[in-house]
């Protein structure tokens, strides 16, 4: 067993060797090693037995070298290198990176399950001198993030203080009110803008969309739970934050490729399913007949929501592409009266 470890030390030395430079020969690593060439050799074949794409060459300037491979394999790190790579992806699953963080975070959480305890103090207080400016996601502590991403990794139970969007009744407009959740943690999920937590709310049965930026005091506990039939995280994510959490909801069917209508409408604005090639709605065949000719063409779906209907309503209408209104059927009619609002403004 001595020897199985002594051996096995021996070739991650090796492998932190060829990650440090480019090229070595095998007299010098020998002499770093406390070994022979031979043994080299054998340490070379065990590292590439492993997948490490190591490569001899001969001659003037040939040596080893760690080419690329068709996988990553996994990296060597020493602790500057370690807290260097931890600090960065903080920041990154933080929102500093656009379009990096979800990545970020799950590689952080990855980095985290084998980080040295000496280690995870002074990552905390890097990653407390870094800042960012600027737009993209609304900042969140990584700490939280780690937290809860551990959380659904591990299927714990955790628990924060979280602030809702809404004032308490007869309270003051901003600041919402603060009570604590306890929730079963089943994914993390970025927006363009924010991260969201997706979970069973175990107070209300069900589940629920919680902001991550509106959360406090967040703890988890060693309890595990059996995880429960979920929805689609990001989808159920998306319509909860373009639909459900407004106190007005609309859906219209618009006269157009769902990649076009997804390319003007944020994705935290509006859902947009396909529906392929329709002939539009009984009032569209109604108004093609009117006109002597039939509408057809690829159709998607959209919905929305908002403070009202007409907002709503406005910023489909700017979209520049013909459309229905789907639900709900007041809408229609309040359609007709802005029309005619419309056309008297226009002479």
């Amino acid at each position: 067993m001595d020897t199985d470890r002594g051996t096995t030390e021996r070739v991650l030395t090796l492998l932190g060797l060829l990650q440090q430079r480019q090229v070595w020969t095998g007299p010098e690593l020998a002499d770093r090693l406390g070994v022979t060439s031979r043994t080299v050799r054998r340490d070379v074949e065990r590292l590439r037995a492993l997948g490490y794409p190591v490569r001899a060459g001969q001659g003037v300037g040939g040596g080893y070298r760690l080419g690329p491979g068709q996988e990553l394999p996994p990296l060597l790190l020493d602790d500057e290198e370690a807290i260097a790579t931890a600090v960065s992806l903080l920041v990154g699953a933080g929102g500093a990176v656009a379009g990096a963080g979800d990545a970020a975070l799950r590689a952080l959480t990855k980095l985290d399950q084998v980080l040295p305890t000496r280690l995870r103090h002074e990552v905390r207080a890097l990653s407390g001198s870094v800042e960012s400016f600027g737009g993209g996601r609304s900042p969140v502590d990584p700490q939280v993030l780690m937290t809860l991403a551990r959380a659904c990794r591990d299927e714990v139970e955790a628990g924060f203080d979280y602030r809702s969007g809404r004032a308490p009744s007869g309270g003051a407009p901003s600041g919402g009110e603060v009570r604590r959740r306890r929730c079963e943690p089943y994914r993390l999920v970025a927006s363009d803008r924010r991260w969201y937590l997706l979970a069973y709310d175990l107070d209300r049965e069900g589940w629920r969309t919680f902001r991550v930026d509106r959360m406090t005091e967040v703890s988890v506990r060693t309890w595990r739970f059996r995880p429960r039939t979920a929805p689609d995280a990001a989808a159920y994510v998306q319509e909860g934050v373009a639909s459900r959490v407004y106190p007005h909801r609309a859906r219209f069917l618009v006269h157009a490729p769902a990649d076009t209508v997804r390319e003007q409408i944020p994705a935290a604005a509006a859902v947009v399913r396909e529906r392929g090639h329709e002939q539009g709605g009984e009032r569209g065949q109604e108004r093609g007949q009117e006109r002597g000719q039939e509408r057809g063409g690829e159709c998607c779906e959209v919905l929305s929501g908002g403070g009202n209907l007409d907002s709503v309503l406005m910023h489909v209408l700017l979209l520049g592409h013909d459309f229905e209104v789907l639900d709900p059927p007041e809408l229609a009619d309040r359609c007709r009266v802005l029309a005619e609002r419309l056309r008297s403004a226009g002479g």
